[in-house]
Protein backbone atom coordinates (compact mmCIF):
# COMPACT_ATOMS: atom_id res chain seq x y z
CA UNK A 1 0.00 0.00 0.00
CA UNK A 2 1.17 3.62 -0.65
CA UNK A 3 0.58 7.11 0.16
CA UNK A 4 -2.08 8.49 -2.41
CA UNK A 5 -2.03 12.31 -1.63
CA UNK A 6 -5.17 14.25 -3.39
CA UNK A 7 -4.03 18.05 -5.00
CA UNK A 8 -7.75 19.59 -5.62
CA UNK A 9 -6.76 22.90 -6.84
CA UNK A 10 -6.83 21.60 -10.96
CA UNK A 11 -9.39 19.71 -12.75
CA UNK A 12 -13.45 18.57 -11.76
CA UNK A 13 -14.10 19.99 -8.51
CA UNK A 14 -17.58 17.69 -8.04
CA UNK A 15 -14.86 14.55 -9.06
CA UNK A 16 -12.21 16.05 -6.38
CA UNK A 17 -15.20 16.35 -3.64
CA UNK A 18 -16.84 12.94 -4.60
CA UNK A 19 -13.61 10.91 -4.36
CA UNK A 20 -12.26 12.18 -1.29
CA UNK A 21 -15.54 11.69 0.37
CA UNK A 22 -16.02 8.15 -0.66
CA UNK A 23 -12.91 7.06 1.66
CA UNK A 24 -14.36 9.39 4.35
CA UNK A 25 -17.68 7.97 4.09
CA UNK A 26 -16.37 3.99 4.68
CA UNK A 27 -14.48 5.31 7.15
CA UNK A 28 -16.90 7.45 9.42
CA UNK A 29 -19.79 4.19 8.56
CA UNK A 30 -16.72 2.12 10.37
CA UNK A 31 -16.20 4.57 13.35
CA UNK A 32 -19.90 4.59 13.39
CA UNK A 33 -19.23 0.76 14.08
CA UNK A 34 -17.68 1.77 17.61
CA UNK A 35 -20.85 3.15 18.94
CA UNK A 36 -23.78 0.63 17.14
CA UNK A 37 -21.88 -2.43 18.34
CA UNK A 38 -21.66 -0.77 21.77
CA UNK A 39 -25.64 0.21 21.98
CA UNK A 40 -26.82 -3.39 20.05
CA UNK A 41 -24.51 -5.28 22.44
CA UNK A 42 -25.75 -3.21 25.37
CA UNK A 43 -29.04 -2.68 24.34
CA UNK A 44 -30.05 -6.30 23.48
CA UNK A 45 -28.11 -8.23 26.38
CA UNK A 46 -27.78 -6.01 29.18
CA UNK A 47 -31.24 -4.48 29.16
CA UNK A 48 -32.29 -1.03 27.85
CA UNK A 49 -31.66 0.66 31.61
CA UNK A 50 -28.21 -0.12 30.46
CA UNK A 51 -28.36 1.71 27.19
CA UNK A 52 -30.03 4.51 28.66
CA UNK A 53 -27.06 4.73 30.87
CA UNK A 54 -24.54 4.70 28.26
CA UNK A 55 -26.89 7.05 26.26
CA UNK A 56 -26.99 9.52 29.04
CA UNK A 57 -22.96 9.86 28.39
CA UNK A 58 -22.81 10.77 25.05
CA UNK A 59 -23.01 14.64 24.94
CA UNK A 60 -21.13 15.11 27.74
CA UNK A 61 -18.26 12.64 26.44
CA UNK A 62 -18.36 14.13 23.30
CA UNK A 63 -17.98 17.74 24.73
CA UNK A 64 -14.21 16.85 26.39
CA UNK A 65 -13.38 14.99 22.82
CA UNK A 66 -14.83 18.32 20.97
CA UNK A 67 -11.46 20.11 22.49
CA UNK A 68 -8.63 18.14 20.74
CA UNK A 69 -10.78 17.66 17.65
CA UNK A 70 -11.45 21.41 17.19
CA UNK A 71 -7.82 21.87 17.59
CA UNK A 72 -7.24 18.66 15.13
CA UNK A 73 -9.28 20.11 12.58
CA UNK A 74 -7.82 23.97 12.45
CA UNK A 75 -4.26 22.56 12.06
CA UNK A 76 -5.67 20.60 9.08
CA UNK A 77 -6.87 23.75 7.49
CA UNK A 78 -3.38 25.30 8.05
CA UNK A 79 -1.87 22.04 6.49
CA UNK A 80 -3.90 22.23 3.75
CA UNK A 81 -3.83 26.09 2.68
CA UNK A 82 0.19 25.51 2.26
CA UNK A 83 -0.42 22.48 0.60
CA UNK A 84 -2.33 24.30 -1.86
CA UNK A 85 0.26 26.96 -1.92
CA UNK A 86 3.18 24.63 -2.60
CA UNK A 87 4.68 25.54 0.57
CA UNK A 88 6.22 21.84 1.50
CA UNK A 89 8.42 23.23 4.45
CA UNK A 90 5.67 25.06 6.42
CA UNK A 91 3.55 21.91 5.80
CA UNK A 92 5.93 19.72 7.74
CA UNK A 93 6.69 21.84 10.44
CA UNK A 94 3.13 22.53 11.07
CA UNK A 95 2.44 18.81 11.53
CA UNK A 96 5.08 18.44 14.18
CA UNK A 97 3.98 21.78 15.80
CA UNK A 98 0.67 20.91 15.73
CA UNK A 99 1.28 17.34 17.24
CA UNK A 100 2.80 18.60 20.25
CA UNK A 101 0.22 21.19 21.06
CA UNK A 102 -2.69 18.24 20.56
CA UNK A 103 -0.65 15.58 22.19
CA UNK A 104 -0.64 17.69 25.60
CA UNK A 105 -3.96 19.56 25.88
CA UNK A 106 -5.17 15.64 25.02
CA UNK A 107 -3.07 14.14 28.01
CA UNK A 108 -4.31 16.74 30.41
CA UNK A 109 -7.86 16.70 29.05
CA UNK A 110 -8.06 12.83 29.63
CA UNK A 111 -7.17 12.92 33.42
CA UNK A 112 -9.59 15.92 34.08
CA UNK A 113 -12.91 14.66 32.22
CA UNK A 114 -12.29 11.90 34.49
CA UNK A 115 -12.19 13.25 37.63
CA UNK A 116 -15.17 15.03 36.61
CA UNK A 117 -17.21 12.36 35.14
CA UNK A 118 -19.51 11.75 38.47
CA UNK A 119 -20.26 15.15 39.38
CA UNK A 120 -21.08 16.22 36.04
CA UNK A 121 -23.83 13.16 35.21
CA UNK A 122 -25.31 13.99 38.52
CA UNK A 123 -25.53 17.71 37.77
CA UNK A 124 -27.35 16.24 34.30
CA UNK A 125 -30.03 14.59 35.79
CA UNK A 126 -28.79 11.26 35.74
CA UNK A 127 -31.27 9.09 37.44
CA UNK A 128 -29.82 7.34 40.65
CA UNK A 129 -30.32 3.89 39.34
CA UNK A 130 -28.46 4.49 36.35
CA UNK A 131 -25.64 6.62 37.67
CA UNK A 132 -23.39 3.90 38.84
CA UNK A 133 -23.01 2.77 35.14
CA UNK A 134 -23.40 5.89 33.59
CA UNK A 135 -20.07 6.96 35.54
CA UNK A 136 -18.37 3.52 35.13
CA UNK A 137 -18.73 3.98 31.27
CA UNK A 138 -17.68 7.47 30.83
CA UNK A 139 -14.91 7.42 33.27
CA UNK A 140 -13.44 4.73 30.78
CA UNK A 141 -14.10 6.76 27.67
CA UNK A 142 -13.07 9.98 28.71
CA UNK A 143 -10.20 9.07 29.84
CA UNK A 144 -9.05 7.55 26.81
CA UNK A 145 -9.42 11.04 25.23
CA UNK A 146 -5.73 10.97 24.00
CA UNK A 147 -6.01 8.35 21.86
CA UNK A 148 -9.12 9.96 20.18
CA UNK A 149 -6.94 13.34 20.01
CA UNK A 150 -3.93 11.26 18.20
CA UNK A 151 -6.53 9.57 16.14
CA UNK A 152 -8.75 12.91 14.93
CA UNK A 153 -4.77 14.55 14.53
CA UNK A 154 -3.20 12.31 12.13
CA UNK A 155 -6.78 11.97 10.21
CA UNK A 156 -6.78 15.71 10.09
CA UNK A 157 -3.39 15.50 8.87
CA UNK A 158 -4.00 13.33 5.94
CA UNK A 159 -7.01 14.47 4.89
CA UNK A 160 -5.27 17.90 4.48
CA UNK A 161 -2.76 16.17 2.30
CA UNK A 162 -5.71 14.60 0.25
CA UNK A 163 -4.98 11.13 1.68
CA UNK A 164 -8.14 10.05 2.87
CA UNK A 165 -7.33 6.48 2.26
CA UNK A 166 -4.54 5.19 4.19
CA UNK A 167 -6.27 6.08 7.58
CA UNK A 168 -9.38 4.39 6.04
CA UNK A 169 -7.25 1.11 6.23
CA UNK A 170 -6.17 1.06 9.64
CA UNK A 171 -9.58 2.40 11.06
CA UNK A 172 -11.35 -0.81 9.28
CA UNK A 173 -9.37 -2.94 11.41
CA UNK A 174 -9.72 -1.39 14.15
CA UNK A 175 -13.28 -1.67 14.26
CA UNK A 176 -13.70 -5.36 13.27
CA UNK A 177 -11.57 -5.50 16.90
CA UNK A 178 -13.94 -3.39 18.39
CA UNK A 179 -17.00 -5.68 17.65
CA UNK A 180 -14.66 -8.55 18.62
CA UNK A 181 -13.69 -7.09 22.10
CA UNK A 182 -17.31 -5.67 22.66
CA UNK A 183 -18.82 -9.23 22.21
CA UNK A 184 -15.09 -10.79 24.50
CA UNK A 185 -15.45 -8.40 27.19
CA UNK A 186 -19.58 -8.08 27.35
CA UNK A 187 -20.61 -11.53 26.67
CA UNK A 188 -17.11 -13.94 27.85
CA UNK A 189 -15.79 -11.58 30.63
CA UNK A 190 -19.28 -10.18 32.05
CA UNK A 191 -17.69 -6.66 32.32
CA UNK A 192 -21.11 -5.00 31.60
CA UNK A 193 -21.08 -1.81 30.32
CA UNK A 194 -17.40 -1.06 31.55
CA UNK A 195 -16.44 -3.74 28.58
CA UNK A 196 -18.36 -1.90 25.74
CA UNK A 197 -16.15 1.16 26.89
CA UNK A 198 -12.62 -0.56 27.15
CA UNK A 199 -13.63 -2.10 23.54
CA UNK A 200 -13.94 1.52 21.65
CA UNK A 201 -10.95 2.90 23.82
CA UNK A 202 -8.51 0.21 22.94
CA UNK A 203 -9.53 0.10 18.99
CA UNK A 204 -9.16 4.04 18.65
CA UNK A 205 -6.10 3.91 20.02
CA UNK A 206 -5.08 1.10 17.96
CA UNK A 207 -6.08 2.68 14.97
CA UNK A 208 -4.47 6.32 16.07
CA UNK A 209 -0.49 3.99 16.49
CA UNK A 210 -1.07 2.19 13.25
CA UNK A 211 -2.02 5.26 11.04
CA UNK A 212 1.18 7.27 12.41
CA UNK A 213 2.98 4.49 12.26
CA UNK A 214 2.41 4.27 8.74
CA UNK A 215 2.53 8.02 7.67
CA UNK A 216 6.18 8.47 9.53
CA UNK A 217 7.08 5.25 7.02
CA UNK A 218 5.41 6.19 3.55
CA UNK A 219 4.65 9.65 3.71
CA UNK A 220 7.26 12.02 2.67
CA UNK A 221 5.71 15.08 4.91
CA UNK A 222 6.70 13.16 7.66
CA UNK A 223 10.07 13.20 6.78
CA UNK A 224 11.53 15.69 9.33
CA UNK A 225 15.14 17.04 10.03
CA UNK A 226 15.83 19.44 12.88
CA UNK A 227 14.23 22.81 11.52
CA UNK A 228 10.89 20.71 11.02
CA UNK A 229 10.83 19.24 14.84
CA UNK A 230 11.41 22.48 16.69
CA UNK A 231 9.21 24.51 18.50
CA UNK A 232 7.76 27.24 16.51
CA UNK A 233 5.72 29.76 18.84
CA UNK A 234 4.15 31.52 15.64
CA UNK A 235 3.04 28.20 14.68
CA UNK A 236 1.44 26.97 17.74
CA UNK A 237 -0.22 30.18 18.51
CA UNK A 238 -1.39 29.91 15.12
CA UNK A 239 -2.92 26.75 15.69
CA UNK A 240 -4.30 27.56 18.63
CA UNK A 241 -6.05 30.67 16.92
CA UNK A 242 -7.56 28.85 14.19
CA UNK A 243 -8.32 25.57 16.37
CA UNK A 244 -9.76 26.87 19.48
CA UNK A 245 -13.15 28.53 17.87
CA UNK A 246 -13.86 25.50 15.86
CA UNK A 247 -13.34 23.81 19.10
CA UNK A 248 -15.20 26.37 20.77
CA UNK A 249 -18.47 25.79 17.88
CA UNK A 250 -18.02 21.68 18.61
CA UNK A 251 -18.20 21.83 22.25
CA UNK A 252 -21.16 24.66 22.07
CA UNK A 253 -23.03 22.13 20.08
CA UNK A 254 -22.04 19.50 23.01
CA UNK A 255 -23.16 21.83 25.68
CA UNK A 256 -26.37 21.91 24.21
CA UNK A 257 -26.83 18.34 23.39
CA UNK A 258 -26.40 18.14 27.14
CA UNK A 259 -29.15 20.57 27.62
CA UNK A 260 -31.05 18.45 25.43
CA UNK A 261 -30.16 15.12 27.00
CA UNK A 262 -30.85 16.74 30.21
CA UNK A 263 -34.35 17.15 28.93
CA UNK A 264 -34.43 13.71 27.78
CA UNK A 265 -33.82 12.33 31.11
CA UNK A 266 -36.60 13.92 33.01
CA UNK A 267 -39.31 12.32 30.72
CA UNK A 268 -38.07 8.81 31.95
CA UNK A 269 -36.22 5.63 31.01
CA UNK A 270 -38.23 4.82 27.97
CA UNK A 271 -37.56 8.43 26.15
CA UNK A 272 -34.16 8.15 27.43
CA UNK A 273 -33.58 4.78 25.68
CA UNK A 274 -35.94 6.16 22.55
CA UNK A 275 -33.36 9.18 22.36
CA UNK A 276 -30.36 7.22 22.38
CA UNK A 277 -31.52 4.73 19.73
CA UNK A 278 -32.34 7.60 17.70
CA UNK A 279 -29.60 9.21 18.40
CA UNK A 280 -27.25 6.33 17.22
CA UNK A 281 -29.42 6.20 13.86
CA UNK A 282 -29.00 9.60 12.78
CA UNK A 283 -25.12 9.39 14.04
CA UNK A 284 -24.91 6.71 10.91
CA UNK A 285 -27.03 8.50 8.59
CA UNK A 286 -25.35 12.14 9.15
CA UNK A 287 -21.85 10.23 8.18
CA UNK A 288 -22.39 11.74 4.05
CA UNK A 289 -23.17 14.95 5.31
CA UNK A 290 -19.81 14.59 7.98
CA UNK A 291 -17.66 13.04 5.35
CA UNK A 292 -18.90 16.42 2.93
CA UNK A 293 -18.02 18.58 5.23
CA UNK A 294 -14.45 17.08 5.67
CA UNK A 295 -14.04 16.70 2.23
CA UNK A 296 -15.79 20.41 1.68
CA UNK A 297 -12.59 21.61 4.14
CA UNK A 298 -9.75 20.07 2.69
CA UNK A 299 -11.13 21.49 -1.11
CA UNK A 300 -11.61 24.88 0.57
CA UNK A 301 -8.43 24.99 2.23
CA UNK A 302 -6.25 23.69 -1.17
CA UNK A 303 -7.98 26.25 -3.15
CA UNK A 304 -8.04 28.92 -0.59
CA UNK A 305 -4.15 28.67 -0.64
CA UNK A 306 -3.80 28.64 -3.88
CA UNK A 307 -6.02 31.72 -4.49
CA UNK A 308 -8.95 30.21 -6.21
CA UNK A 309 -12.10 31.10 -4.50
CA UNK A 310 -14.32 30.86 -7.97
CA UNK A 311 -13.57 26.49 -7.81
CA UNK A 312 -14.80 26.64 -4.13
CA UNK A 313 -18.29 28.07 -4.92
CA UNK A 314 -18.57 25.57 -7.50
CA UNK A 315 -17.98 22.53 -5.68
CA UNK A 316 -20.13 24.23 -2.97
CA UNK A 317 -22.92 24.27 -4.94
CA UNK A 318 -22.49 20.95 -6.10
CA UNK A 319 -22.19 19.37 -2.81
CA UNK A 320 -25.34 20.91 -1.56
CA UNK A 321 -27.35 19.40 -4.81
CA UNK A 322 -25.72 16.10 -3.82
CA UNK A 323 -26.70 16.37 0.24
CA UNK A 324 -30.18 17.37 -0.77
CA UNK A 325 -30.74 14.13 -3.27
CA UNK A 326 -29.27 12.01 -0.52
CA UNK A 327 -31.25 13.49 2.01
CA UNK A 328 -34.36 12.64 -0.44
CA UNK A 329 -33.64 9.04 -0.40
CA UNK A 330 -32.89 8.54 3.24
CA UNK A 331 -36.47 10.04 4.09
CA UNK A 332 -37.86 7.29 1.85
CA UNK A 333 -36.13 4.56 3.97
CA UNK A 334 -37.22 5.93 7.21
CA UNK A 335 -40.89 6.47 6.63
CA UNK A 336 -41.28 3.61 5.38
CA UNK A 337 -38.83 0.88 7.88
CA UNK A 338 -38.47 3.21 11.02
CA UNK A 339 -39.57 0.87 13.29
CA UNK A 340 -37.36 -2.02 12.49
CA UNK A 341 -34.54 0.38 12.78
CA UNK A 342 -35.10 1.22 15.79
CA UNK A 343 -35.86 -2.62 17.04
CA UNK A 344 -32.13 -3.22 15.97
CA UNK A 345 -31.22 -1.40 18.97
CA UNK A 346 -33.97 -1.56 21.71
CA UNK A 347 -36.48 -4.27 22.32
CA UNK A 348 -38.96 -2.97 24.53
CA UNK A 349 -42.01 -2.39 22.09
CA UNK A 350 -43.36 1.36 23.65
CA UNK A 351 -39.61 2.53 23.41
CA UNK A 352 -39.52 1.08 19.41
CA UNK A 353 -42.89 3.02 18.73
CA UNK A 354 -41.75 6.09 20.62
CA UNK A 355 -38.02 5.63 18.36
CA UNK A 356 -39.62 5.38 14.91
CA UNK A 357 -42.24 8.20 15.25
CA UNK A 358 -38.89 10.09 16.39
CA UNK A 359 -37.35 9.03 12.96
CA UNK A 360 -40.58 9.51 10.85
CA UNK A 361 -40.29 13.51 12.17
CA UNK A 362 -36.37 13.86 12.38
CA UNK A 363 -36.22 12.60 8.58
CA UNK A 364 -38.16 15.37 7.21
CA UNK A 365 -35.41 18.14 8.14
CA UNK A 366 -32.17 16.26 6.96
CA UNK A 367 -32.01 18.54 4.00
CA UNK A 368 -31.38 21.38 6.55
CA UNK A 369 -28.70 18.75 8.02
CA UNK A 370 -27.09 18.41 4.65
CA UNK A 371 -26.81 22.48 3.91
CA UNK A 372 -25.71 22.81 7.50
CA UNK A 373 -22.24 20.18 7.27
CA UNK A 374 -21.29 21.56 3.68
CA UNK A 375 -21.90 25.26 4.45
CA UNK A 376 -19.33 24.88 8.44
CA UNK A 377 -17.11 22.59 5.92
CA UNK A 378 -16.34 25.66 3.09
CA UNK A 379 -16.30 28.71 6.19
CA UNK A 380 -13.93 25.91 8.02
CA UNK A 381 -11.67 25.37 5.13
CA UNK A 382 -11.50 28.97 4.44
CA UNK A 383 -10.05 29.98 7.37
CA UNK A 384 -13.71 31.29 8.27
CA UNK A 385 -13.48 29.79 11.99
CA UNK A 386 -14.09 33.05 13.41
CA UNK A 387 -17.75 32.51 12.77
CA UNK A 388 -17.68 28.63 13.62
CA UNK A 389 -17.73 30.19 17.10
CA UNK A 390 -20.68 32.49 16.25
CA UNK A 391 -22.64 29.03 14.58
CA UNK A 392 -21.85 26.71 17.71
CA UNK A 393 -23.17 29.83 20.06
CA UNK A 394 -26.26 29.66 17.51
CA UNK A 395 -26.49 26.18 18.08
CA UNK A 396 -26.98 26.76 21.76
CA UNK A 397 -29.79 29.16 21.48
CA UNK A 398 -31.71 27.44 19.40
CA UNK A 399 -31.15 24.07 21.33
CA UNK A 400 -31.92 25.68 24.75
CA UNK A 401 -34.53 28.18 23.31
CA UNK A 402 -36.58 25.97 21.30
CA UNK A 403 -36.13 23.34 24.12
CA UNK A 404 -37.44 25.47 26.77
CA UNK A 405 -40.75 26.60 24.70
CA UNK A 406 -41.51 22.93 23.19
CA UNK A 407 -41.48 21.85 26.57
CA UNK A 408 -43.50 24.49 28.07
CA UNK A 409 -46.23 23.44 25.45
CA UNK A 410 -47.30 20.81 27.19
CA UNK A 411 -49.77 18.66 24.22
CA UNK A 412 -46.13 18.55 22.58
CA UNK A 413 -44.53 16.24 26.15
CA UNK A 414 -41.18 14.53 25.01
CA UNK A 415 -41.66 15.31 22.03
CA UNK A 416 -39.96 18.24 22.15
CA UNK A 417 -36.48 16.80 22.33
CA UNK A 418 -36.73 15.66 18.65
CA UNK A 419 -38.64 18.48 17.63
CA UNK A 420 -35.51 21.16 19.36
CA UNK A 421 -32.85 19.21 17.18
CA UNK A 422 -34.51 19.54 13.67
CA UNK A 423 -35.68 23.48 14.34
CA UNK A 424 -31.82 23.73 15.37
CA UNK A 425 -30.85 22.31 11.81
CA UNK A 426 -33.40 24.86 10.33
CA UNK A 427 -31.65 27.75 12.31
CA UNK A 428 -27.96 26.95 12.18
CA UNK A 429 -28.10 26.32 8.06
CA UNK A 430 -30.06 29.22 7.24
CA UNK A 431 -26.88 31.11 9.23
CA UNK A 432 -24.65 29.43 7.22
CA UNK A 433 -25.76 30.20 4.06
CA UNK A 434 -26.15 34.33 5.12
CA UNK A 435 -22.51 33.66 5.95
CA UNK A 436 -21.43 31.88 3.08
CA UNK A 437 -23.58 34.65 0.40
CA UNK A 438 -21.69 37.61 2.36
CA UNK A 439 -18.68 36.30 0.69
CA UNK A 440 -16.39 37.55 4.11
CA UNK A 441 -15.18 33.63 3.67
CA UNK A 442 -12.92 34.84 0.85
CA UNK A 443 -10.34 36.58 2.91
CA UNK A 444 -9.77 34.54 6.18
CA UNK A 445 -6.96 32.43 4.66
CA UNK A 446 -4.09 33.06 6.52
CA UNK A 447 -1.86 33.00 3.53
CA UNK A 448 -3.98 35.88 2.16
CA UNK A 449 -3.87 37.97 4.80
CA UNK A 450 -0.41 37.50 4.74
Amino acid sequence: MSIQMRKMTEGSELRHILMFSIPLLIGNLFQQVYNITDSIVVGQYLGDDKLAAVGSTSSITFLFYTICNGLSIGAGVLIAQCFGAGRDNDVKKYITNSAYCIGAIGLVVSVVAALLAQPVLSLMGTPGHLLGDATAYMRIAVGGTIAVAAYNWINSVMRSLGDAKTPLIFLIISSLLNVGLDLLFVLVFNWGVSGAAWATVIAQGLSSVLSIGYAFWKNPFFKFNKEHAALNGNMLLRTVKTGVPIALQYGMVSVSMIFLQTIANGFGDTVMAAYTATMRVEQLIQQPFVSLNSAMSAFTGQNAGAGKPERIEKGYRQAIKTCIIFAAAVMVVFLLLNRLIVGCFVSGSETIDRGGSALMLSCLFYPFLGVLQATRGLLNGAGDVGYAFINGLAEVVGRIGFGLILTAITVIGSWAVWGTTCLTWVLTAVMGVIRYKSGRWRTKCYLTQE
